[in-house]
This record gives structure tokens, sequence and C-alpha cells, in this order.
């Protein structure tokens, strides 16, 4: 039996201790993702909810002021347009700025996959190169 054979099949070398535990830290992260995914989802969701709640209130309170107070609450025409146009155009840069970061993540996580791609390929290359570098120095036997 070779070198490389007794590390393969010994349960007890470093290398299987290391894969072992290496895959059980894995197992571990990959469990918690979801989990993460799920509570991140969550936390926007009620920030999102809170800060509407607080613009709604606001504008009740100011309107309830206002009303109480005395005071025209009347918006001319022009400022009407200048208002609903500005908003419109935050709304588009917003839709812009979503498509934006959506494709960077996607692209990122194809960049990720790619790099995972080659470095299995890398592997390989060292692995032949390696064995070509053991083959140079070890004796063959006929």
């Amino acid at each position: 039996m070779s070198k490389n054979e007794t590390t393969q099949t010994n349960p007890k070398d470093v290398f299987s201790v290391y894969q072992e535990n290496v895959d059980k830290l894995f197992n571990g992260i990959k469990q918690s993702v979801p989990q993460y995914h799920q509570s991140i989802t969550n936390v926007q969701q009620e920030f999102l909810q809170a800060y509407e709640n607080v613009v709604d209130s606001t504008i009740t309170l100011q309107k309830e002021y206002v009303k109480k107070a005395g005071i025209a609450a009347n918006i001319p025409e022009a400022s009407l347009k200048v208002i609903n146009d500005t908003t419109e155009e935050f709304v588009k840069a917003a839709s812009i700025q979503n498509q934006v970061t959506l494709a960077t993540i996607d692209a990122t996580q194809q960049n990720i996959k790619t790099f995972n791609d080659n470095a299995k390929s890398f592997a390989d290359l060292n692995r032949n190169i390696l064995k070509s570098w053991i083959s140079a120095f070890t004796t063959k036997t006929n």
C-alpha cells in the first residue's frame, strides 16, 4: 500500500480529521443561511412598516395642528405639479437604483461561481503538476 492510499483510508489521519471538521463547519453555516435570510427580511419589513407609521402619524398630527390653528393648507397648482413631478422622478430613480443593485448582486454571484469553478480547475492543475513532480523523483520498479 502506498503512502497516498494509507492517507486516504486511515480515518484518523490529519487530513481526514481536518476534512470532517471543515464539513461540519460548512454544514452548520449552510443551515443558518435561511434563518439569517428570513431574519433580515423580517427586520427590513418591520423597519419599513415603522417608518411608514411614523410618517403617517406625523402627517396626521400636522394636519390636525394646521386645522386647529386655522392655517390655510392649500397648495398652488404650480407647486402641486412640482411636488408630484419630483415624486415621480424619485420613484423612477429608486427603481433604477434597485435594478442596478440587483444586477450587481447577480454579477457578484456569477463571479463567485466562476471563481469556484476556476478554483476546482486550479486544484486539478496543481494535482497534475504534483503527480508529475512525484513521478520524476520516484523510482519505477518493473
